[in-house]
């Protein structure tokens, strides 16, 4: 049956949040969550509709949430709509040609309020809503479970490479322990004994992307994975987006793939061989340890956006330049314990991240067919 949105749902505008403290409620504009805070706007379940800005982002909250005057948020009538359901049919709507004004792309109450829907009967939606938010759990648990395990690798990386408190011989941290630092000349500072100065080079192989000719790509499988650029990235793993039939570069699966185009220093773990373009680099460990090497490249790109938001932008990175940033060089001993902790970690990750991959393609093949009944749940 078809309805205007104006029957299901009720719109409210987002409130200033400057006065509020800090807490654990989301704050959402347009873009998604922008801070915590101690008091809540409204409750969910709430579909979050942009206001201005980033007009395609629709969000929804299942909690306790404040929203800002960026992105409308809504009451829902649950007797006609499924509130998980309603946001996956609004999700596959284009509502780019409601936009209003001239400058940022804004949304109005009345252009919301006319949009048709048409919704099957409440006990269909609660069983579709049921399937779709389960698998977008499982992603979001699967994200939360990789995020916690990124931190726990950080952290040991910080201990041993950035305070210097690896275990010494006898098991306890080396630099707390009153263990031997000596003044580097060319790092101009002081770091463990029989550490050394190094270039990148020194440490990792470095494949520098080539772009094909763009009369090879496609979007239906042919050839073999391309990744242009940052563009492509995901939270940690690209997102599949296109393939060539004529590749140059190669990245394998494992590798770490850092944008030496703008953003420079933006990385990304390769889940498959592929082939990668010419804002892309690709690099693997020489001396044995990938998770050592994924964070050093992680400490370029705090670099990078440092010197980007003091007004010095790196538009790009030439090979010569990447190749002789400088890194330390620890002893291997310590290179090959780290790994040994850190290996099944990044294996782990890698493991996740290919299931969530599943998860999201069956997701969103599922999606379209069950909004437009090609598919039904019995």
């Amino acid at each position: 049956m078809k309805y205007k949105l104006a029957d299901l749902l009720t719109i409210y505008n987002g409130c200033d949040h400057k006065h509020l403290g800090t807490g654990c409620i989301p704050v959402y504009g347009s873009g998604g969550i922008m801070r915590y805070v101690d008091s809540a706007l409204s409750h969910g379940p709430s579909i979050l509709l942009p206001r201005k800005g980033t007009i395609d982002n629709i969000q929804y909250v299942e909690g306790p949430f404040w929203s800002v005057d960026t992105a409308y948020y809504t009451k829902i009538n649950t007797e006609i709509a499924n509130p998980y359901y309603l946001y996956c049919y609004l999700c596959s709507l284009d509502l780019s040609g409601l936009v209003s004004g001239t400058g940022l792309p804004s949304m109005t109450f009345d252009s919301y309020y006319h949009v048709v829907v048409d919704l099957p009967q409440i006990d269909y939606q609660n069983k579709v809503a049921n399937c779709l938010m389960n698998l977008d759990r499982k992603i979001a648990l699967n994200r939360k479970i990789n995020a916690e395990l990124e931190q726990m690798a950080k952290e040991l990386y910080d201990y041993w490479f950035v305070q210097f408190d690896f275990p010494n011989a006898e098991g306890k941290p080396y630099k707390s322990s009153h263990g031997k630092m000596v003044y580097n000349d060319q790092l101009k500072r002081k770091i463990p004994e029989g550490w050394s100065n190094a270039r990148l080079i020194d440490i990792a192989n470095i494949t520098m992307g080539q772009s094909p000719e763009g009369s090879t790509y496609n979007g239906n499988g042919d050839g073999v994975l391309f990744y242009q650029g940052s563009t492509d990235f995901g939270e940690r793993f690209p997102q599949v987006r296109q393939y060539t039939t004529s590749p140059t570069r190669f990245a394998k699966k494992g590798d770490i793939l850092m944008s030496v185009r703008a953003p420079v220093g933006a990385t990304n773990i390769a889940n498959n061989d592929c082939c990668i373009g010419r804002g892309l680099c690709a690099m693997n460990s020489k001396i044995g340890s990938i998770t050592h090497l994924y964070y050093i490249i992680k400490t370029f790109e705090q670099r990078f956006n440092h010197a980007n938001a003091s007004g010095t932008t790196f538009g790009s990175i030439t090979k010569e330049e990447l190749h002789q940033l400088p890194v330390i060089k620890p002893e291997q001993s310590i290179i090959n314990q780290f790994e040994s902790i850190c290996q099944p970690i990044f294996d782990k990750q890698m493991t996740i991240g290919e299931e969530n991959n599943r998860l999201v393609s069956l997701r969103d093949q599922l999606l379209p067919l069950l909004m437009n009944g090609q598919v039904k749940i019995k």
